[in-house]
């Protein structure tokens, strides 16, 4: 069996007047992502770590910030279709390890819905799919809570 890794990192600044999305669920919060998408750190992680498994470079080569057609655009979209993309090339997802870094708000109350969205989108099974949460112990931007960031490993098999 062909077996290949792919690491992602993601990181956006926290804003007022947006909402705050992570693996495709919108998490109650006075403060948002700023982004050209919607700026959902987690998923634009694990994406790339799913195009870095096969050396297809990284999401802005497909979903340029400069394009206007992805302005606002939801994540979970743009993950279905580098799945697709991934599945074209005969490789599927064995399973998927990430990590969320933010002082707040509180991610684990939301870590199983986090889950069963990614799994659904990537037609995976929950148990697949890895969400981990930390704080930078207010060390740095993110432990300022001046942004979010996120670390995602993509194993992929081949079929």
């Amino acid at each position: 069996m062909n077996l290949r890794i792919g690491n992602g990192y993601d990181i956006h600044q926290l804003v007022s007047d947006r909402p705050l999305i992570l693996g495709g669920i919108t998490i109650p919060h006075h403060l948002g992502l700023l982004g050209h998408s919607d700026a959902d750190v987690l998923t634009h992680a694990i994406m790339d770590a799913m195009l870095g498994a096969l050396s297809l470079g990284d999401i802005g080569h497909y979903f340029p910030p400069t394009d206007p057609q992805w302005q606002g655009a939801d994540s979970l979209k743009l993950l279905a279709q580098v799945n697709q993309l991934v599945r074209s090339k005969g490789w599927q997802i064995g399973n998927l390890d990430s990590v969320i870094v933010a002082e707040r708000p509180k991610i684990k109350p939301h870590i199983q819905s986090m889950r069963d969205r990614l799994a659904e989108v990537l037609q995976l099974s929950p148990d697949q799919i890895g969400i981990k949460a930390t704080t930078n112990e207010k060390m740095d931007a993110v432990g300022r809570e001046e942004g979010i960031a996120a670390y995602a490993v993509a194993l992929l098999m081949q079929d």
